[in-house]
């Protein structure tokens, strides 16, 4: 995969978890069910997915994470949108913005 491939796919995952972080602080399986159910189950990320993402966007400060307890009374770690998150947030859509601006005319032509 080029980088400029893995990068878009990067950023936009981050995007869908930084988006989801901007409801409210939530952990790992929250994130996922939030975004399947926002997506009519067309979007479906695997632990193998979503934990890098988290992993990368806390050393990038976009997210701090702590233990805490979920709804079903489990320790789980609980993410929570830090202020450059939700900088990161806004860029990130503007980039996808762009892309998909950029995508249409070919895939979709009129």
């Amino acid at each position: 995969m080029p980088p400029q491939s893995k990068d878009r796919l990067h950023g936009t995952l981050d995007a869908l978890i930084l988006k989801t972080l901007l409801g409210g602080p939530s952990h790992g399986y929250a994130i996922t069910r939030w975004l399947r159910h926002q997506s009519a189950d067309a979007i479906q990320v695997e632990e193998g997915s979503l934990y890098p993402a988290l992993y990368r966007m806390e050393k990038k400060g976009w997210i701090d994470a702590e233990w805490g307890v979920s709804e079903l009374g489990r320790k789980a770690r609980i993410y929570q949108l830090t202020t450059r998150g939700r900088k990161q947030l806004a860029i990130e859509v503007d980039r996808f913005a762009l892309f998909v601006a950029a995508v249409s005319p070919i895939l979709l032509p009129a």
